[in-house]
């Protein structure tokens, strides 16, 4: 839609008349003056009927310009659409392990049989989908860590490089620390209050150059909070020559150190022993990490001003020229 921002600039318009009747009209030329009795026998080709033609053209063609000029000066804008922004939120990394021995199939989705990466790809991408307003990035790791996606507020593209990480793609084995602290790199810039690491691992530091507990003293220094997430069941029945037996998949996971990583920087640790685990756990981070719920909304604007004003600077013009053709 269009509106005028200097709507009130509109009473300009009767200035021209208000200028004519207060200003005295200037006096005529006094000269010799020949009186003709057939003044129709000296009118060639009706010159001077066209005259006065071109004097009311050139009025209405002044009147037009000023019209223009008075809609120019009151600032025309197009109004678009009202766009809503970006709620302001967290600045939230996403740090996933890819180990080897994240292909245990002890996790149950849809009433299927999955390994711990399927089952941690369907419940952190509902996360990130309802994290409007946030800014996600990606860290995968393994021998490693690598950053897949930088903070931004494009979930769909988070969402799709989740979706096509593989196990073993970062290397077999486990590199805690270092996913730290480039996750720690990546989220210093932030504002303190806002800087919160998810990390989700299912075994121990078992490479990198950084040990966890060290990159977690870096991290509580800049005020980055990590929580951690512990995958894996912790019974399950494995067929042998002697029947069945009871064994822990998760024999490897390092609770302890993931306890210290989030004690020490003000985060929580949760264990992921299932999918309906899994779901509480990130019901549980929305509730400590809530979204900010007030949008913000703006409608774009476009100044139209100068299209009036060049318009107004043509029949200017014109009527400059009908003036000159009329003496």
């Amino acid at each position: 839609m269009y509106e005028f921002l200097w709507w009130w600039m509109f009473i300009l318009l009767p200035l021209p008349l208000v200028v004519r009747w207060w200003l005295k009209p200037a006096e005529p030329k006094q000269g010799v003056a020949l009186k003709v009795p057939f003044l129709e026998d000296f009118q060639q080709g009706g010159k001077v009927l066209g005259r006065s033609w071109f004097g009311l053209l050139a009025l209405l063609l002044a009147s037009a310009a000023w019209i223009l000029l008075v809609v120019a000066a009151a600032r025309p804008v197009w109004v678009g659409d009202t766009v809503t922004m970006p709620v302001s939120g967290r600045d939230l990394m996403l740090a996933v392990d890819l180990s080897g021995s994240m292909q245990e199939q002890d996790f149950i989705l849809n009433g299927q049989v999955v390994d711990r990466l399927v089952a941690t790809k369907a419940v952190a991408g509902e996360f990130v989908r309802k994290r409007t307003g946030d800014r996600i990035g990606l860290v995968l790791f393994g021998d490693q860590a690598y950053l897949q996606a930088p903070l931004t507020f494009d979930r769909q593209t988070v969402l799709r490089l989740l979706n096509e990480s593989q196990i073993g793609l970062a290397g077999e084995r486990t590199a805690i620390g270092d996913a730290i602290g480039l996750a720690l790199k990546r989220l210093q810039d932030s504002p303190e209050k806002n800087r919160v690491l998810i990390l989700m691992t299912d075994g121990a530091n078992t490479a990198g150059s950084v040990s966890p507990l060290e990159a977690a003293e870096m991290a509580a220094a800049v005020g980055l909070k990590i929580y951690t997430v512990g995958i894996g069941s912790e019974s399950d029945q494995m067929r042998s020559v002697f029947g069945f037996q009871l064994m822990n998949p998760s024999a490897d996971l390092d609770e302890r150190t993931l306890k210290a990583i989030a004690t020490g920087t003000g985060g929580m640790y949760f264990r992921a022993r299932d999918t309906e685990e899994f779901h509480k756990i990130y019901a549980e981070l929305d509730r400590l990490e809530p979204v900010e719920k007030e949008a913000q909304q703006w409608r774009p604007q476009q100044e139209l001003f100068r299209w009036p004003l060049l318009a107004a600077l043509v029949l200017t013009l014109l009527a400059a020229v009908l003036r000159i053709e009329r003496e």
